[in-house]
């Protein structure tokens, strides 16, 4: 019993030693300081002001004056798109009209017609900002020619957090830092020490393959508070993303995934000769999940078809977590499932990291 104890002892003193060494090494890179601390608040700036809540932007909407019969009539579309607030006209010759469609410039051209057909709309219904300068030019158009509304509705303007944009990418940009950082922090620092042979020298000592992948985990959890804490202090103060549920949930959801992710960077690594290696596995891995588990935009875009396998991958899961934790005010009941699924990816890839992993 006495011998048991002491090699627990002397494992939990190998995996204590290696993580020290670990943090050693970590804080004596400027650039891995910077992609696992710096880089996600630099991504939360560049994202937030170019998504922040702005007053609605004028539809661009291109008057086609095509001959001296139409132009009356142009001159009187104009004038009444004019007046309107959420529009902004130009009259144009018919073959600048259609390159400025074609490249964007406009979202939609109004071509007037005689009798009563009064106007032609020509649109790309693929283009959602066409499809709505349509609505907006035929409602302003039809007012400004005397049509009477049946009723006046009522408008209530919805600018509450948990509803703008920033609120849904905020929890994205946390999951993928996450994924990042677990990715590449660590598969990259193991593909490293094994190019500079460090690996080598740990296989003269009675060292378990477990406790050393271990000691890379143990370095991931204790950084994982560093990491995220300044950058939802930032989301709070600079853009008012709040955490509506558990703080402790966001950070047992948080440590799930950050480990979770760190786990498969070790198995990406476990055999990698080199850096380059792991570079081409990461990307071919982490490249479909920056694509299609909902960082920037909602992964239900994405056709039926697919929607099974998306919804299984990790960074999915861990994405819908953090959303439903911090916008929604979800419990951890509510978040068990998609927890449970970043786990279970943790535990496989982590048995075959142990199981293929070799010293040499």
């Amino acid at each position: 019993m006495s011998e048991s104890v002491s090699a627990r002892r002397a494992r939990l003193n190998a995996i204590t030693e290696l993580a020290l060494a670990r943090f050693r090494l970590f804080y004596r890179e400027p650039g891995t300081m910077f992609w696992t601390f710096g880089f996600p608040l630099v991504l939360s700036i560049v994202l937030g002001i170019a998504f922040r809540n702005r007053d609605p932007e004028p539809v661009v909407v291109a008057v086609e004056s095509s001959s001296a019969v139409t132009l009356a009539r142009a001159e009187r579309a104009r004038e009444i798109l004019a007046a309107a607030d959420d529009v902004k006209v130009k009259v144009l010759p018919p073959e600048e009209a259609n390159a400025e469609l074609r490249t964007g410039k406009v979202s939609l051209v109004v071509v007037p017609t005689e009798g009563e057909a009064g106007y032609t709309y020509r649109f790309d219904p693929t283009r959602p900002e066409s499809r709505l300068a349509r609505s907006v030019t035929d409602d302003v158009l039809q007012r400004g020619e005397g049509r009477k509304d049946a009723y006046a509705p009522v408008a209530k303007i919805v600018t509450e957090p948990g509803s703008r944009y920033i609120d849904f990418l905020i929890p994205g940009l946390v999951g993928l830092g996450l994924m990042s950082t677990g990715l590449w922090g660590i598969g990259f620092s193991l593909a490293e020490m094994r190019t500079k042979k460090l690996i080598k020298r740990l296989t003269a000592t009675p060292m378990r393959r477990s406790d050393f992948l271990l000691s890379f985990l143990l370095v991931r959890a204790v950084l994982l508070p560093i990491e995220l804490a300044p950058l939802l202090v930032f989301s709070r103060i600079v853009f008012d993303v709040g955490v509506r549920g558990s703080v402790f949930t966001l950070a047992l959801t948080a440590l799930v995934g950050g480990l979770t992710f760190a786990v498969m960077g070790l198995f990406l690594a476990c055999r990698a000769e080199n850096p380059q290696i792991v570079s081409g596995l990461i990307n071919v891995v982490s490249f479909p999940m920056y694509l299609c588990s909902g960082v920037f935009f909602s992964s239900s875009r994405f056709p039926d078809a697919v929607q099974p396998v998306i919804r299984y991958l990790p960074l999915t899961a861990l994405n819908d977590a953090l959303r439903g934790v911090m916008i929604d005010g979800a419990s951890l009941a509510d978040v068990a499932g998609k927890i449970g699924l970043c786990a279970v990816w943790g535990v496989v890839s982590f048995v075959l990291a142990v199981r293929l992993f070799k010293w040499r």
